[in-house]
């Protein structure tokens, strides 16, 4: 199908400009407001018609996208917007997965910064896993590749970073179990040398401590720590369960879906019988059996913000080497419920 030239008229009734102004902006001529400029721009983009090759946005560059496997939605989730902010400011964005046994990290990086890439963002990396060595990131950095990570700060790393604040994530899931009446709650995280899975541990047992007046050591009894998955989530829930946990929170949604299947599996309803608090929220989390309560990650702001750093990097303007923390949101739905009297 043949995209029809551009009517003068019908740009600048829809830009509210003179055809001049149009005429002026699509043969390239200057005397334009930028402002202006953009408004004929994104009228021709409306009306569906295509923008002289001149105008057309030449690529900026490659900027690489490092991301664990996609099987949990969060990690799509960012992505897109990580994608979709990058395009708006004419970079390519070269999405690198990594999956079990797969190619590493360390070789995905060689291969981007072969390419040529602009900048990094890292999403869940080995930034966050507290066992591996960082000095790979400052041999980046010393290579000239500017880059930004997300999720799991380490203060050995000099560069930006963007997290959602773990510690709040917890008090906000334990409070909405206590003020259900719960007593005896639960925590099914990932393994210990995560830096998110830590704060998600700290930040627990000072909830119950406030929230539930536990000690410190009553409350870290009623830690699990497991794999990031459906798996992982159901042998905690078994521990947890035999524990007399009555509500448990989760370090992900994934792992979420796997306290409801281990319920199910002993004959416990959700919410009736176990109430399970999740933490992400991607976007089909809303339509699981039940509908599942959990704390949502601020994936827009954070993406945004995470390429909005590395783009003032790349203009030449550094960003403070810091952590920019983010807060979550507790999404009340359906697998929490008010706790049963005991009998």
């Amino acid at each position: 199908m043949t995209v029809p030239a551009p009517r003068l008229a019908h740009i600048a009734e829809h830009a509210c400009v003179s055809e001049a102004t149009v005429s002026r902006v699509l043969n390239g001529k200057p005397g334009v407001a930028d402002t202006t400029r953009q408004r004929v721009l994104a009228a021709l983009d409306v009306l569906g018609y295509e923008r002289p090759v001149r105008l057309r946005r030449r690529s900026a560059g490659l900027i690489g996208l490092v991301t664990p496997e996609l099987t949990n939605p969060i990690f799509p989730a960012f992505a897109q917007v990580v994608e979709q902010v990058l395009a708006g400011h004419g970079y390519t964005p070269v999405l690198c997965t990594q999956q079990p046994g797969g190619v590493t990290e360390d070789e995905l990086v060689e291969q981007l910064v072969e390419r040529g890439v602009g900048g990094i963002v890292f999403l869940s990396g080995l930034h966050a896993d507290l066992s591996t060595d960082p000095a790979r990131y400052a041999d980046l950095a010393a290579r000239g590749v500017p880059f930004v990570l997300i999720n799991g700060y380490n203060e050995a790393i000099s560069a930006p970073f963007v997290s959602p604040d773990d510690h709040a994530a917890m008090r906000m899931a334990v409070g909405h179990l206590a003020e259900l009446g719960h007593e005896r709650i639960g925590l099914a995280v990932g393994p210990r040398r995560y830096v998110p899975s830590r704060r998600k541990r700290e930040g627990f047992v000072d909830a119950l401590g406030s929230t539930l007046h536990m000690t410190a050591g009553e409350a870290e009894l009623l830690v699990q720590h497991t794999l990031f998955s459906v798996e992982g989530g159901q042998v905690a829930a078994g521990a947890l369960l035999d524990k007399g946990c009555t509500g448990i929170v989760c370090a992900s949604d994934m792992m979420a879906l796997g306290v409801v299947r281990a319920a199910r599996e002993r004959g416990l309803e959700v919410p009736d019988d176990l109430s399970v608090v999740g933490f992400d929220d991607s976007q089909l989390i809303a339509f699981t059996n039940p509908p599942l309560t959990t704390v949502r990650q601020p994936v827009q702001a954070m993406a945004t913000a995470a390429v909005g750093a590395l783009l003032e990097e790349l203009g030449g303007s550094p960003v403070q080497r810091t952590e920019y923390v983010f807060q979550p949101e507790l999404v009340v739905r359906d697998s929490t419920a008010p706790a049963r009297p005991r009998g």
